[in-house]
């Protein structure tokens, strides 16, 4: 998997820099584990840090052609690897190592940029080419692997993660009006591109950066399209089974161990099934899963509309069902308060509180036995699983669809800084210009236009803030997490299929439910989608109020230059929840965005202009 780091600048010798880009490596030490490396010229310099996945010996980074005249380093892995090998050598190229790196830097000769275009997989490197003295940035199609870069008119420094960036002192952490609207108004619809600090950007999904000394170019190489499906149910279902079974099986390719991620929910539950069948048909052990709880759930769970069933019984029947080797990660309270703070310098931006720490603890679990683990983010983007998809509300509602009828934290703001952010424009500016770059197909029934814009808004908007989460905490715990159901053939075949498909046999996700129907138990083909669980623990809520009491016995903290401190004290003081940035919100989850900010703005040292 790895982390990248990088700078580029036409006005000063950065071999004199090395304090400063040993510094920008360092900060992807938890990213790359195992080794750490660099490459320097006058004006470029590459960084390196590496989880070794693919050919451990001699996949090391950063790499160079024979010739020296390009240079690479990757994060990510691509799954069509060895057929690009072949291509390749079949072109008369030659390689040194087994290394999936070392095909995208041969397949940059042969095809420059345009190698983006051949590769499948989650991906994001940056090549220097030394002949034509340029920088080339390039980011897979959904933007499972981030890149962040900061572009000062001499020069570009790049990173997969903002902390690579904040490294060089050339980069000041400061807020404007339009990142205090990205962290209090669109945290669940991140605008692509956008990295919150100012003067701090993304390499948009599906897009070739490329930085010379006549400035800096953006293009696109992938976006989705909209097309007539022709396929009838039947089709649909045996093409999707076909697709997901070669996405498994690429996916499981590794020089380490492979688990999975088994909540009990329909998404990770196929998955785990798919690999499991695999690696029966291939002769090899059961497929090791996990999953997360909490002591004392059974007593004290609630259903709602984001968690209407537990996982755990779920996530044990299916264990039973496959025969995989199951280990429940058991979260506690004190766990998660210790390692809030440790998750806040993973994302490097205020979270979703205790459930980014669960997920850290997970991971971190995980770790110890797999280096590598399957996940089922983006199956209910394009399968339309969520609640907004089917609630006629949502539907109708003239704005992110998973935003209708919730309160955001941007009403905590002080009046005038809100005056200043104009969160309910800045949310509508940024809805309206999502829906008008969602591809069109003519003759479609009003209800499958709908249904086409919540996807292409949840696959472009929604899902970079849960593919953000799950790239970073896994990240830091050195766990490399793969993503079937990002696999742009999937994504661009399902996105066209029409509704009433989709919703086979009258439920969410019946198109899937069909193409894994012999896999399942009958309670996992049925049951509804659940999010993932929040602490139900009553002595964590507790400690959280007190950590809130003592914020708001402090009124000089950082936080209440930007919030309320009046707001905060009468909603804390009358019961009642605070409002989070999280679309599934929970009674903890406003007391842990406002100490997470807190803690941020103090940290980081963040500027507000």
């Amino acid at each position: 998997m790895c982390g990248i780091t990088g700078w580029v600048d036409w006005e000063r010798d950065l071999t004199t820099e090395i304090a400063t880009t040993t510094a920008m490596t360092d900060t992807m030490r938890l990213r790359g584990p195992d080794a750490a490396g660099t490459w320097t010229a006058a004006h470029a310099f590459l960084g390196h840090r590496r989880l070794s996945i693919i050919d451990l010996e001699g996949g090391v980074q950063p790499m160079a052609t024979t010739d020296s005249q390009a240079i690479i380093t990757y994060s990510g892995e691509v799954y069509n690897f060895g057929e690009l090998r072949a291509e390749l050598i079949g072109a008369g190229h030659t390689f040194r190592t087994r290394s999936d790196t070392e095909v995208i830097l041969e397949g940059y000769k042969r095809w420059g940029p345009a190698v983006a275009e051949h590769l499948n997989g989650m991906f994001a490197f940056a090549i220097w080419d030394d002949a034509a003295q340029r920088l080339v940035l390039v980011r897979d199609r959904l933007g499972i692997k981030p890149l962040y870069y900061h572009y000062y008119g001499s020069g570009l420094i790049f990173g997969s993660e903002p902390k690579a960036v904040l490294a060089n002192p050339i980069f000041v952490p400061e807020l404007d009006a339009s990142g205090l609207a990205e962290v209090f108004a669109v945290a669940t619809a991140p605008t692509p591109g956008h990295g919150v600090f100012c003067g701090l950007n993304q390499v948009k999904p599906g897009h070739v950066l490329t930085i010379d000394r006549a400035g800096l170019r953006s293009t696109a190489y992938w976006s989705l399209t909209a097309v007539d499906h022709r396929d009838d149910t039947r089709a649909t279902v045996a093409h999707v089974r076909d697709l997901l079974i070669d996405i498994v099986q690429r996916q499981l390719v590794a020089d380490v161990s492979v688990g999975a991620l088994l909540s009990g929910g329909l998404d990770s539950s196929a998955i785990t099934a798919i690999a499991s069948r695999i690696r029966r048909e291939h002769g090899h052990g059961k497929i090791a899963s996990y999953s997360v709880d909490f002591p004392g759930s059974s007593e004290s769970f609630r259903s709602t509309t984001w968690h209407p069933t537990r996982d755990e019984p779920y996530a044990a029947a299916v264990s039973a069902h496959l025969g995989t080797q199951h280990t429940t990660v058991v979260v506690e309270p004190a766990d998660i308060l210790a390692h809030d703070e440790k998750v806040l310098r993973a994302r490097d931006l205020p979270g979703w509180g205790e459930m980014d720490v669960s997920l850290y603890l997970l991971f971190d679990q995980v770790k110890s036995f797999s280096s590598v683990a399957l996940s089922g983010e983006s199956a209910d983007e394009i399968f339309g699983g969520y609640p907004y998809f089917t609630s006629p509300t949502a539907r109708e509602f003239d704005g992110f669809p998973w935003l209708a009828g919730k309160t955001g934290p941007s009403v905590l703001l002080r009046s005038e800084i809100r005056d200043v952010v104009a969160p309910d424009d800045y949310v509508k500016a940024r809805y309206d210009e999502a829906v008008r770059s969602t591809p069109q197909l003519d003759g479609e029934s009003s209800e499958d236009v709908v249904s086409r814009r919540i996807s292409y808004l949840a696959l472009t908007r929604w899902l970079g803030a849960l593919l953000d989460r799950k790239d970073r905490i896994s990240m830091a715990t050195g766990l490399e997490v793969r993503v079937p159901f990002c696999d742009h053939r999937l994504i661009e075949y399902v996105w066209n299929v029409p509704w009433h498909i989709k919703t086979a046999g009258s439920q969410e996700k019946g198109l899937l439910r069909l193409a894994v129907a012999d896999l399942l138990p009958d309670e996992v083909l049925r049951r509804r989608k659940s999010g993932f669980p929040p602490n139900p623990d009553p002595n964590y809520l507790h400690a959280l109020q007190v950590r809130v009491r003592d914020l708001l016995a402090a009124p000089q903290a950082p936080v209440f230059d930007l919030v309320d401190h009046r707001t905060v004290a009468e909603r804390f003081g009358m019961d009642r929840a605070l409002p989070s940035p999280r679309a599934a919100s929970s009674t903890t989850a406003g007391l842990s965005f406002l100490l997470n900010l807190n803690t941020w703005l103090t940290d980081y040292r963040v500027r507000i202009r």
